[in-house]
């Protein structure tokens, strides 16, 4: 079971983090700091933080919660995540591109992702798939791995890799896996 929450814990945050707005985020701070090491380590360390703390919560709710309401509120919880997939993000873009250091960069990349990801959709999925594997380190190590996954490349090609990806299909992907799992979780026995 730990290699399977860790497979799909990567696999469904990857997609769902196409276009996401943490995905646009890592877009932003590429072109504006041309400092990749910095951002993709702040993406690396505030995503581990951010996922853990989910997932240590979906674990507890997998013990906490009577297996039957916990069925009906993963089902349904996926399935509102795949329509919420559906409904793209936005980051606010300012024209005040100031130069940092790389270790300044880091930490606005630290901050900025560990704040974006507070209940956003890649989160929200951390907590639902701990809770149904009921394993913290392989979710949380999947989730960070999607997370990279679906950002490094951002980072490292830009703006390219935006104009080049199907966003919208990737939307759409994202969106029926969510909701695959969703139904899947509602059917168990």
């Amino acid at each position: 079971m730990t290699l399977e929450a860790f497979t799909v814990s990567t696999g469904v945050v990857a997609l769902g983090e196409i276009g996401d707005k943490t995905q646009l985020l890592a877009l932003l701070l590429a072109a504006r700091y041309r400092a990749p090491r910095a951002i993709i380590t702040g993406i690396l360390v505030a995503t581990l933080a951010n996922h853990a703390a989910a997932a240590a919560l979906g674990t507890w709710l997998a013990r906490a919660v009577d297996p039957q309401w916990m069925r009906a509120l993963l089902g349904g919880s996926f399935i509102a995540v795949a329509i919420w997939m559906l409904i793209p993000d936005r980051v606010d873009d300012d024209d005040a591109a100031n130069e940092r250091s790389a270790h300044g960069v880091f930490w606005l990349t630290t901050v900025a992702f560990f704040l974006a990801e507070m209940g956003d959709k890649t989160q929200i999925a951390t907590v639902m798939l701990a809770a149904r594997f009921d394993a913290w380190l392989p979710v949380t190590a999947g989730t960070t791995l999607g997370m990279l996954v679906a950002n490094v490349p951002a980072v490292l090609l830009g703006e390219r890799l935006v104009r080049r990806v199907p966003v919208l299909w990737m939307h759409r992907i994202a969106a029926i896996a969510f909701a695959s799992i969703g139904v899947a979780i509602l059917l168990q026995d």
